[in-house]
């Protein structure tokens, strides 16, 4: 039994992590991975303390800070949540399940698919979902970038560094910030197809061709790419804890201010939660507060 369980590895889960450690509570960590979306992230350049930093640099001073403290890591998938009658928590992982007095859910969000043919099955082998991560596997080649936030610009920015060439396959208007758009445009490597969607993806035994069609018409173009970077926004990974915690229409957990969702010693906290703003400042802040609150909740009730 411990006094708290935080489910995720992302900058709320380990800020958690380590408040609660200091507040002496017994405190296991159960996630896939340390990092989440961060270990995805190139350039880091609004987080204070650090001018410029790498997503995987600070996910490395950050894990570093964690492991000062006695908290316990689990490298676990969990697959259901659960609460008993009597007010204890069980966190499943396949076979194996831990219990707690609380929890905070931190799990964050994972990729949206595209879901047109071949996007499952050249997934690893030309089609990718982090730029930062696989990008210079492309040196010299012919990609596509299917998005039009912040994600997909900067993939195509980063591309395009060393990619022979770049598509930016964008359904409408940009929806990035502005600091970003000025550098796509200012970047003459990168075409921007605007007003299109994806068909298809196809090739032998990697990707060779991406087709694209027009909203307006519906005329269809081939584009003769080695590589598909899907960046259109990200599902929060919420599954497990289906009929415990209140969702809204994004699949976020819903919580108050305080972190509190609808149930008694459950807490919710960074990308995962029904907050406006997703930033990795804003993830560890609510990470702090999660842990602060579940403290509290412990006082008054155990």
């Amino acid at each position: 039994m411990h006094d708290l369980i935080i489910i995720g590895g992302g900058p709320a889960g380990m800020t958690a992590a380590v408040y609660a450690a200091r507040k002496m509570l017994d405190t296991l960590l159960v996630t896939k991975d340390l990092g989440g979306q961060m270990m995805w992230t190139r350039e880091i350049e609004n987080y204070l303390g650090f001018q410029y930093i790498s997503g995987p640099e600070l996910i490395g001073k950050f894990e570093e800070h964690v492991k000062r403290y006695p908290a316990n890591i689990v490298y676990e998938e969990v697959t259901r949540l659960e609460r008993t009658p009597d007010g204890i928590f069980i966190v499943r992982c396949g076979d194996r399940e831990y219990r707690a007095k609380t929890v905070i859910i931190a799990s964050g969000k994972r990729p949206r698919r595209l879901g047109v043919p071949g996007e499952i099955e050249y997934t690893g082998r030309g089609v990718g979902y982090c730029a930062t991560c696989d990008g210079p596997l492309y040196a010299g080649r012919s990609v596509a970038v299917v998005g039009g936030g912040n994600s997909a610009l900067q993939a195509a920015i980063e591309l395009a560094a060393i990619a022979s060439e770049v598509f930016l396959v964008v359904r409408g208007r940009f929806k990035a910030d502005p600091i970003v758009v000025d550098k796509l445009e200012a970047n003459r490597k990168v075409e921007v197809l605007r007003g299109y969607v994806a068909r298809g993806i196809y090739g032998g035994d990697t990707v060779e061709k991406f087709v694209v069609a027009a909203c307006d018409d519906g005329r269809e173009r081939e584009l003769a790419v080695q590589g598909v970077f899907v960046e259109i926004g990200l599902d929060p990974n919420t599954e497990f804890a289906t009929g415990l915690a209140e969702l809204n229409g994004y699949r976020e957990i819903e919580v108050d201010c305080r972190t509190a969702t609808g149930v008694p010693g459950l807490f919710a906290a960074g990308d995962v939660a029904s907050g406006p703003d997703k930033q990795i400042i804003i993830a560890a802040g609510d990470g702090a507060k999660a842990a602060l609150v579940a403290y509290e909740y412990l006082l008054r009730n155990f």
